[in-house]
């Protein structure tokens, strides 16, 4: 089993690699970029060996720590035996070092080496191959980039970086979920979603009411295993804490096709930032993360010790994986891979979503563009569209650079979709047209039958894509851009 390094130790290692890594490239010409491949690793997977793809740094580790005001100064290197690209997920770089394979760069060659260098943006974020087979082969990592309060809070961070898992090819599990083949109950995974009105909620955060007698589809396929930090509830990562310390638990959902509720158990919870962005803290116990969305969970352990575990539960289902906490000396019991009851579905009613206030929102003034994104799609034939088109024969969303634009996104179709945009954040300003001040994102969760408004300042001219992570969703087509042109003269 591993641990995680002590707050107090995290701190001092991490003021030792500032001292060496957080100066510009051209200011001091000992100073080198950060080194980040792309290799194929082994894990165990509840005892049986895996070869998967991995994203690792000079040592070996599993993604990237910056530190404050530290660039990300990273040469990329791909040593894979196929051609991949990295998409920094959240970030908002120059256009050129997106990592979208041809929009506008191409792919790294086996051997390859490509150095990016843009100033970060502080926060819980991750980088993965942007290309679907790779992605859910778990070509993936964390990116976490600390911010001045972080260095001066006496903390310890903890991440939680959760996968879905198959032994089998990627290729051939994609090829299953998008032949409309692989549901795992006929209907898109409904197991336990029967009583759909009032299904239940976890701490009040998700429900089914304005569903009744509609039939949602929620996993559309049965993964062998989930996984936090690599790692199954058979063998979860033990996380060295101290007694009565403050942790900021980094929760980043990597999965492909499956949305998470976290349990902190025993231990309340205050939900501090969502996708990289601070937000009003909300206590809780339960949270809810769709694909490729972030939480920053902080957690106040008690004086006198013992394990914590911390729960991912897949919706819909019993599966679920995680993580323990353990002070010196506790007693660590082995917890089940499958809950007592089956999780309900996440935020199908948009509560957790309604309940988010940015700590730092956009700054008022007046809309310059107002457009409805349609979302539409089917288990069978298995096709999933963006204003009626897939990616091959899409019809760009458009806007002005500077301008102030809001997207509606308005789901037609029986399951929940991540909608994430590159190069952006965005703040959700409405929820079935009812305004709010809601939280700053990359990545927004539309239920079906639901509309949710986002607003944003168009950035650099480019061309930017704007997709559903839900991986079979993008790979079957669920696609489009957001082409931004630059400001009239």
């Amino acid at each position: 089993m591993t641990t995680q390094v002590s707050r107090r130790g995290f701190l001092a290692a991490s003021a030792a690699l500032a001292a060496t890594t957080a100066l510009p490239r051209f200011a001091r010409a000992e100073s080198s970029p950060l080194a980040l491949t792309a290799t194929t690793r082994t894990i165990e997977v509840d005892g049986r060996a895996a070869t998967v793809y991995g994203l690792v740094d000079a040592a070996g580790k599993s993604g990237l720590i910056l530190n404050p005001g530290q660039r990300f100064r990273v040469d990329l290197t791909n040593t894979l035996d196929v051609e991949t690209l990295v998409h920094w997920h959240g970030q908002i770089p120059p256009n050129v070092q997106d990592g979208v394979p041809d929009l506008p760069m191409p792919k790294l060659k086996p051997g390859e080496t490509r150095a990016y260098d843009f100033a970060p943006e502080a926060g819980t974020y991750w980088m993965h191959s942007h290309i679907a087979t790779q992605e859910m082969h778990m070509l993936a990592a964390p990116l976490i980039v600390r911010s001045k309060a972080d260095a001066a809070a006496d903390r310890q961070d903890v991440v939680m970086f959760l996968h879905d898992f198959s032994f089998k090819p990627a290729e051939e599990v994609l090829a299953e979920i998008t032949a409309g083949s692989a549901a795992s109950d006929g209907m898109g995974g409904m197991s336990g979603m029967g009583q759909m009105a009032g299904a239940g909620s976890m701490d009040g955060m998700s429900g089914m009411s304005g569903m009744s007698g509609m039939v949602m589809d929620l996993n559309d396929y049965d993964f062998d295993a989930y996984l936090a930090n690599d790692r199954t509830l058979l063998d979860p990562e033990v996380v060295s804490v101290e007694k009565a310390g403050r942790i900021r638990l980094r929760v980043v959902n990597a999965a492909a096709a499956t949305t998470f509720w976290i349990d902190t158990g025993t231990v309340p919870g205050r939900l501090v930032a969502v996708d990289g962005h601070d937000v009003q803290p909300l206590a809780g116990r339960r949270f809810g993360v769709a694909m490729a969305q972030r939480l920053d969970i902080e957690l106040d352990l008690p004086a006198g010790g013992g394990s914590f575990p911390i729960l991912a539960q897949r919706e819909g289902s019993r599966d679920r994986t995680g993580l323990i906490l353990a002070t010196a000396g506790a007693r660590v019991q082995r917890i089940a891979a499958q809950a007592e009851a089956e999780a309900p579905a996440f935020d199908t009613d948009l509560a957790q979503e309604s309940r988010l206030r940015a700590a730092n929102p956009l700054a008022g003034r007046p809309i310059d563009k107002a457009e409805t994104v349609m979302l539409s799609g089917a288990m069978q034939p298995y096709i999933w569209t963006i204003n009626g088109q897939t990616w091959e024969t899409h019809v760009p969303v458009t806007a002005r650079s500077g301008q102030r634009v809001e997207l509606t996104f308005h789901n037609m179709s029986m399951m929940s979709h991540p909608m994430h945009l590159h190069g952006h954040a965005f703040q959700v300003v409405a929820i079935g047209g009812q305004r709010f001040s809601g939280a700053l994102r990359d990545t927004v969760l539309v239920p079906p039958m639901a509309a949710v408004t986002i607003a944003l300042d168009a950035g650099e001219a480019a061309r930017w894509l704007l997709h559903c992570h839900h991986i079979p969703h993008m790979a079957s087509g669920m696609m489009t851009e957001f082409a931004v042109a630059a400001k009239s003269a």
